[in-house]
């Protein structure tokens, strides 16, 4: 097996944390490479070059065969990594050097572990959708997380929203979600969406900022096709592709569903959906306990 890092360039890391990754891959026994940008700041921060060898421009040709990608950073890197694997089957596993970290939810002390875990075969792959965006300015887009549509000016944006060609709602307000079930815990959680678990076979469609608050997120299965068609007094509407950011015209329409191409994740046997949920939201957590201890 081959490990291909990949971190943000320009992203702050701190020299002690940069040592333990370079020093907990030299001794994984795997061989791995890192992306060029990184690498340079690795000799930035540490002081110690990377060796040109162990370096890649990208995932093209041989370099990704037989390969487990490692997103090192947050969810936003690990987000980045899924646009660079789609349609190839290259696993990624998220080491979290941020904070929250749900994609990315393995520890950054807990690197060594996970590198042995690989080493030994201790993990699962599992496969998870991606959501299909077409639109006849649009051009085709695929996002891991959501699809988002808001309002770019002051005033509110209305949207059509159909499913399998049968209307559901208009939405006026700021906008709307339409949500994997990894990305439930993302933007749709932040909007009053339901967490779902990973293997749920679904989407969620939540308003943002609703005008009407009898508006409530919808629990949609991922065999359908959602058409939302956007309606606005200005004359740009905001759509978002985990990040990827562009604004559309008044009137423009767009289909999505779930794609035939998906993104293929390692699943550690040490590290649960449901452990993630209570340790990053702090479920259960009570601070009146800690005041007793």
């Amino acid at each position: 097996m081959k490990i291909l890092l990949y971190s943000r360039p320009g992203t702050p890391h701190e020299a002690d944390d940069i040592r333990n990754l370079t020093g907990a891959l030299e001794e994984c026994g795997m061989p791995y490479l890192l992306n060029e940008g990184f690498a340079a700041d690795i000799g930035r921060i540490t002081g110690r070059a990377v060796p040109a060898g162990k370096t890649y421009t990208d995932l093209s040709g041989e370099c990704g065969d037989g390969a487990v990608l490692l997103s090192y950073g947050g969810d936003g890197t690990f987000l980045e990594c899924t646009k660079m694997v789609v349609g190839r089957r290259i696993p990624i596993l998220g080491i979290n050097s941020g904070r929250l970290g749900f994609l990315a939810n393995v520890a950054k002390d807990g690197i060594r572990e996970a590198l042995a875990a690989l080493r030994e075969g201790r993990y699962i792959i599992k496969e998870s959708p991606l959501i299909e965006i077409k639109g006849k300015e649009y051009g085709t887009e695929y996002a891991f997380n959501e699809l988002s549509v808001q309002r770019a000016g002051t005033g509110m944006i209305a949207v059509e929203a159909y499913v399998d060609g049968e209307m559901i709602a208009t939405y006026w307000g700021d906008g709307v979600i339409l949500a994997t079930p990894a990305g439930s815990t993302a933007y749709s959680l932040s909007v009053g969406g339901p967490v779902v678990a990973p293997d749920c076979d679904c989407f969620v469609l939540a308003p943002i900022a609703p005008h009407n608050l009898t508006m409530r997120p919808v629990v949609l299965p991922d065999s359908t096709a959602v058409e939302l068609r956007l309606i606005s007094r200005d004359d740009e509407i905001a759509v978002s592709a985990d990040g990827d950011n562009r604004k559309v015209a008044d009137g423009t329409v767009l289909r999505a569903c779930r794609s035939k191409k998906s993104v293929f994740l390692v699943r550690l046997q040490n590290i649960s959906f449901y452990d993630t949920l209570r340790n990053k939201m702090l479920w259960g957590l009570d601070k009146r306990d800690e005041a007793v201890g």
